[in-house]
């Protein structure tokens, strides 16, 4: 019944819970579990304004190459949540494999979802940023009103 699943981390205590419930049944259904971690790194680039008399002092500019590292941060703590999720999963004797996505993080839970065919989604009803949550709409929500397949959400 539940042979595919879908579990999204972002390294909350949520998520954290959601991989629990998804191992389980994972062992139940003899199932394999999918681990995703989507990060988005948005750095619009900034035009600077000849120095006037109208011009603020102290406004932050990021260069190409901090972009460049802010990128890379996003890149290697999400592969980070990832082995860690990895590790508890192979830890219960269940097959497991990672995805590391840039883009947004619902769209691209969504598209996994679609393309792999999954059973069944597992999904903290909480990740970390409670303002982005509230500012943006939450990732749970989104994905709970667009996933292909049934969903799980794990308080």
């Amino acid at each position: 019944m539940f042979e595919k699943i879908l579990v999204p981390l972002d390294g909350s205590e949520h998520s954290v819970r959601a991989l629990e419930i998804a191992t389980r049944i994972a062992k139940k259904f003899d199932g394999k579990i999918t681990l995703i971690h989507a990060y988005s790194v948005r750095i619009t680039p900034l035009v600077i304004p000849e120095p006037t008399t109208l011009t603020p002092h102290g406004v932050p500019v990021m260069t190409p190459a901090e972009a460049s590292k802010v990128a890379e941060a996003a890149r290697k703590a999400g592969a980070g949540i990832l082995a860690s999720g990895e590790k508890k999963v192979k830890a219960e004797g269940v097959q497991v494999e990672t995805l590391l996505r840039e883009g947004h993080t619902v769209q691209e839970i969504l598209k996994t979802a679609r393309e792999g065919e999954f059973d069944l989604i597992v999904i903290g009803a909480r990740g970390i940023s409670r303002i982005r949550e509230i500012l943006l709409g939450s990732v749970s929500d989104g994905v709970i009103r667009n996933a292909p397949c049934p969903v799980l959400v794990v308080k």
